[in-house]
């Protein structure tokens, strides 16, 4: 599964492309969105400003992670600073890791046309090729948690190339951790909390196509495969807060987080906008 992450350096009027991988699929059909997709690209822009100084844009950034309350023993209560992200088998225990695996899932489902409750079941029972190595430290170096945030300012070429190769490294480490068999990664509750989402997704995915329709801007719905993570993070966020009955607020936050990591532009302020729109338009009608 292939998310191209590019980097684009301007020097003196010169673009140079410094591709990178991450990690979601690049099959070619779509659950049941139209089938002319494309890659979905998160840019990070470097440029040199008539002052002299360069000024990047990276993903570095932290939040509060989220839970389902369902999981009482692990998952009943919102991750805080300090808590750490893997357990006792060296594997990741933060519900926002579950969110982020089912992300990746909802969106290679809807590039090969398959159930996501399907095509999690295979990642799981994939054979792993002859020789793998999975080093589960370097689940110590990945932060699930980084999005962009504000312009950093460089004060010479070399810590401008040294700034990208340390974007390229947690780029590569990103590819390397999301592509690895998940039990190598998660930990049963974090996966068992995966497919529950997965599960809410698929159940609900038809009528919340209907709502999706009516809460998103016109651009999207004009080229909805150009959108297909920000509809893939509305599916995720909607159903959890209508089938696992998590907290609306928690939701949303995570929902936001995820489009700010890997969205582009004003992704997140719509998502949380229309998510919003849903919790109200929900708790109306609850209410009749």
């Amino acid at each position: 599964m292939q998310l191209l992450l590019s980097c684009t350096v301007a020097m003196d009027g010169a673009c140079v492309p410094l591709p990178s991988p991450s990690s979601f699929a690049t099959p070619s059909k779509c659950f049941p969105l139209p089938s002319s997709l494309v890659n979905h690209n998160r840019d990070f822009f470097l440029a040199k400003p008539q002052n002299k100084t360069l000024f990047t844009r990276c993903s570095v950034a932290s939040s509060a992670v989220a839970v389902d309350r369902d999981e009482a023993s692990g998952l009943g209560k919102p991750d805080t600073v300090g808590l750490p992200k893997v357990d006792k088998t060296g594997r990741f225990c933060s519900p926002r890791a579950a969110r982020e695996l089912a992300l990746s899932i909802i969106y290679a489902s809807c590039l090969e046309g398959l159930d996501p409750v399907r095509l999690f079941e295979k990642r799981l029972n994939e054979r792993r090729e002859a020789g793998y190595q999975f080093d589960q430290r370097k689940l110590l170096e990945y932060n699930p948690m980084s999005f962009a945030g504000p312009p950093v300012t460089v004060q010479s070429e070399e810590e401008a190339n040294e700034l990208l190769r340390n974007i390229e490294k947690e780029s590569d480490l990103e590819a390397e951790i999301l592509s690895a068999p998940p039990k190598l990664v998660y930990n049963k509750l974090i996966l068992r909390f995966t497919r529950k989402l997965l599960v809410a997704v698929r159940d609900s995915w038809d009528s919340h196509v209907l709502v999706i329709n009516k809460v998103v801007p016109p651009t999207w719905k004009d080229e909805p495969a150009g959108k297909i993570l920000e509809l893939s993070i509305l599916h995720l966020a909607m159903s959890e807060m209508t089938k696992l009955e998590t907290i609306h607020q928690i939701v949303i936050n995570e929902a936001v987080d995820l489009a700010k990591r890997y969205c582009d532009g004003a992704s997140s302020r719509i998502i949380n906008g229309c998510l919003r729109t849903f919790y109200r338009d929900t708790e109306k009608a609850s209410d009749r």
